[in-house]
């Protein structure tokens, strides 16, 4: 992994607890079915990965990490993103998502974070009440925090430390999916919109989203 030159300090002022959140974006994959990376679909003007930073950057988040690898160079170059968001480069994305989420947990960890927040890029349509609710729900002492919807689990995750030694023994197949399963005692599930579901995996999906 290879961080970048970006300014890491705080993005904006942490939330009345000590706990030191940080927010990861997973932005490293090569978008193979809409013919390029993912991170640089626009939408209402802005870029996939610019929106998600914008919408992550909530109080109580100390600092906002974009994970690149496919053609990172011209991600960085062409996601026009604020100064204030560093990005770093896993080498490994090839090896699927987890590698992305452990490159950003090293440099969460690194930094004395307590808590990340888990957001992959293709899920544009971030509530920021949702966002609030998972930070909510780790500063009073959740373990995982996931936004759920008709049943189903969204984005994004928050994994406090007592999760992390189980991710990082995550095998790559199942991902942070397995360590949901595997310790449901942890899971808080919080209430949230249906946008927490939406994602762009297709071009038909990408057209839907901007009409």
């Amino acid at each position: 992994m290879i961080p970048d030159v970006q300014p890491t300090h705080s993005v904006v002022a942490a939330g009345p607890t000590a706990m030191r959140i940080h927010a990861i974006i997973l932005a490293a994959g090569r978008g193979a079915r809409m013919g390029g990376p993912k991170a640089l679909l626009a939408l209402e003007g802005e870029t996939f990965l610019a929106r998600v930073a914008r919408l992550l950057r909530r109080p109580g988040v100390d600092r906002v990490t974009a994970v690149v690898g496919h053609e990172a160079d011209r991600v960085r170059r062409e996601a026009r993103l604020p100064p204030d968001v560093a990005t770093i480069v896993n080498l490994r994305y090839a090896d699927g998502m987890l590698t992305s989420i452990l490159a950003g947990l090293d440099q969460a960890e690194a930094a004395g974070a307590d808590a990340v927040l888990v957001h992959p890029v293709d899920h544009p349509l971030i509530d920021p009440v949702t966002v609030d609710a998972v930070i909510a729900a780790l500063t009073k002492g959740a373990t995982i925090a996931v936004p759920s919807h008709g049943g189903r689990r969204g984005h994004p995750a928050g994994f406090a430390r007592g999760a992390w030694t189980a991710l990082r023994a995550a095998t790559p197949d199942e991902g942070a999916r397995g360590v949901l399963a595997r310790h449901p005692e942890w899971v808080e599930h919080v209430p949230a919109g249906e946008e927490c579901l939406v994602g762009v995996n297709t071009a038909e999906e990408y057209e839907r989203l901007k009409q």
